[in-house]
């Protein structure tokens, strides 16, 4: 009896659903497809806008209207001016004047394609970000990047989206990575106290130039090989295990400075072992910068082209002016450097508690 009631109650339940009138144009999914070619000097491309995002811009009710091709075509004009301060296309310096050409009703789609084109700009770089319906959170962009008939490059944009550059793979888009990374590197090493602290106390005791060179050309060769084998997610150790470890080679340094007698140098080999451990450091600050995949080589040629380029300003600076003291008063120096790798032990040990029970 029960069963026989319940099955009734259901068969009445979707009877209604199925006699309930429902809308002409569903909006299942809250998606646009914006294509940005690079082709002939200049960009062009279409996006494709659902209709019902449309005509909530536009006030335009109900929906369907605008799939009528005289209606869609009436409205291109506004719908175009409301919609281009939303589609950020920018070069390295002014965003980019997009021009919309046409506009086309597919019917089948609910959806309406605008065409549009950028005329004489082929940046090395180009800045993407879109808005399209803040009215929707939930709305997302997808994005194709092409260079002539190639697809290059796929892109999410949804409400909480930053903007995202794009390396053209072209001589421009090369010195565009090589721009932006080379400062990026120089920029990273002069923020970081820790890196910075690590060669002051490989550059404490002094030496001939050319081994102080050798010394930060190691430390190069070192964090080169760490940083491009977590670039290409080859090996990923964690934060948490990595800047523990770099603030205990700035211990090692300032305390080998402490003991160390006459015998060899070894502080390039000391550089390079360290220099492995701080490059997973440096990976760290690069998947936060990002590394575009289509100019990957590049980018990471150029970043540890501004670290080094960073690294020889310091060493510049310091060996110039520990130099100076040595020579007006050798025991003035040697006083100084002592010092100087008690304090590279002291702020080592503090950066290892903190990292180490403390993090952030």
């Amino acid at each position: 009896m029960i069963r026989t009631i319940r099955a009734a109650l259901m068969t009445a339940v979707v009877a209604t659903l199925l006699a309930v009138p429902r809308p002409a144009v569903a909006h299942p999914s809250p998606f646009s497809y914006l294509d940005v070619v690079f082709r002939n000097g200049g960009i062009e491309g279409t996006l494709v806008v659902h209709v019902i995002d449309a005509a909530h811009e536009l006030g335009i009710m109900p929906a369907e209207r605008l799939l009528e091709n005289d209606v869609a075509e009436r409205t291109r004009e506004q719908l175009g001016a409301i919609l281009k301060p939303r589609l950020t296309l920018r070069s390295s310096d002014r965003r980019l004047d997009l021009q919309w050409i046409s506009l086309e009703v597919l019917r089948d789609d609910a959806a309406l394609r605008l065409k549009y084109r950028i005329v004489n700009e082929e940046p090395g770089a180009l800045t993407v970000l879109t808005r399209l319906f803040p009215y929707d959170p939930l709305h997302q962009t997808f994005v194709n990047i092409y260079e002539g008939g190639e697809l290059k490059q796929q892109l999410i944009f949804n409400a909480d989206s930053k903007e995202y550059v794009y390396y053209a793979g072209t001589t421009q888009g090369a010195m565009a990575v090589m721009r932006t990374f080379t400062a990026s590197g120089v920029h990273h090493i002069m923020i970081g106290p820790d890196h910075i602290l690590f060669l002051i106390g490989l550059l404490l005791l002094g030496g001939r130039w050319t081994a102080l060179l050798k010394i930060v050309s190691f430390f190069t060769i070192g964090h080169s090989i760490t940083l491009s084998l977590a670039a290409l997610n080859l090996v990923t150790p964690p934060p948490s295990i990595i800047e523990p470890a770099i603030a205990l080679s700035i211990v090692f340094v300032g305390a080998d400075n402490l003991v160390r007698g006459d015998g060899r140098d070894l502080r390039a080999w000391v550089a390079l072992a360290f220099g492995l451990v701080h490059g997973f450091g440096f990976a760290n600050v690069l998947r936060e910068f990002g590394l575009p995949r289509e100019a990957l080589g590049w980018s990471l040629f150029s970043f540890n082209v501004g670290v080094e380029i960073g690294q020889l300003a310091i060493v510049l600076l310091v060996a110039t002016l520990l130099e100076a003291v040595r020579r007006r008063s050798s025991l003035v120096g040697a006083r100084v450097a002592t010092a100087g790798s008690i304090v590279v032990i002291a702020a080592g040990s503090y950066w290892f508690v903190q990292r180490v029970f403390f993090p952030v």
